[in-house]
């Protein structure tokens, strides 16, 4: 094991794990050594090592978690223009998730439709967050949505409940509120970057550049550019 460690310097090691971001088998390999002597070298200098999400994270940083389906019929065409304005409507604009909350079951359905069948999203990377009141029956809800949404209850995250008294009315989120979550910035990107392309395509009002992290160039708002990206599925929005 000496010989590996001969070889091994901590700074070269840091670098290529953390600032690099190299997966430890790669590293190993290079040094000719097992993934376990690496290990062993990074506890003796003081390397930490990955969490588990932060590994997921280097893994998968670089790989695509969606798959835009690029030809569409006019159905599909619809459906896409339904989804971007439920988003405007009722989506986060921050963040790095694409968060659409919403009781509306029907509204729900159709924004996963969009999710599903043209932004082509990973279906285990979907999750549901549920708001609810106490006096709710929590298990009769997750069941109603899992019903509405097809999403697995492992993938449900804890939901909020909110004290409160029953609304006799039936009017006040008969079935609570959900939030349909996917994490990925790019995606939520894109996202921004078509509703921004239809304001301009219905109201031939180009949004105005500002400070903030909704700001867009004119210039990409031209529409033969934006056709030309949206197509290869690539982000229209640019950094500030």
């Amino acid at each position: 094991m000496d010989k590996y460690y001969c070889k091994m310097n901590a700074l070269t090691i840091n670098d290529l794990y953390w600032k690099k971001a190299i997966p430890a088998k790669e590293i190993a390999s290079r040094y000719g050594a097992s993934i376990w002597s690496l290990y062993d070298f990074m506890k003796r200098n003081n390397i930490t090592r990955r969490s588990y999400s932060e590994a997921n994270y280097f893994a998968n940083r670089n790989k695509p978690q969606y798959n835009i389906k690029k030809t569409l019929n006019n159905v599909e065409h619809r459906l896409k223009i339904a989804g971007i304005m439920l988003y405007w409507a009722e989506g986060t604009q921050k963040g790095c998730t694409v968060d659409f909350a919403n009781s509306n079951p029907k509204m729900v359905k159709i924004f996963l439709r969009f999710l599903r069948e043209i932004c082509g999203v990973n279906e285990s990377r979907l999750r549901l967050y549920l708001y609810a009141y106490s006096y709710q029956d929590l298990k009769k809800l997750k069941l109603y949505w899992h019903d509405v949404t097809c999403i697995p209850l492992d993938q449900f995250t804890k939901p909020y409940v909110r004290k409160g008294t029953k609304n006799h009315s039936g009017r006040k989120l008969v079935y609570g509120l959900v939030h349909i979550r996917y994490n990925d910035k790019r995606l939520l990107e894109l996202i921004q970057s078509w509703i921004k392309e239809y304001i301009v395509e219905i109201t031939g009002e180009v949004p105005e550049r500002s400070n903030g992290p909704d700001c867009v160039e004119r210039s990409v708002l031209k529409k033969f550019r934006m056709e030309k990206r949206v197509n290869s599925g690539e982000p229209l929005t640019q950094k500030c």
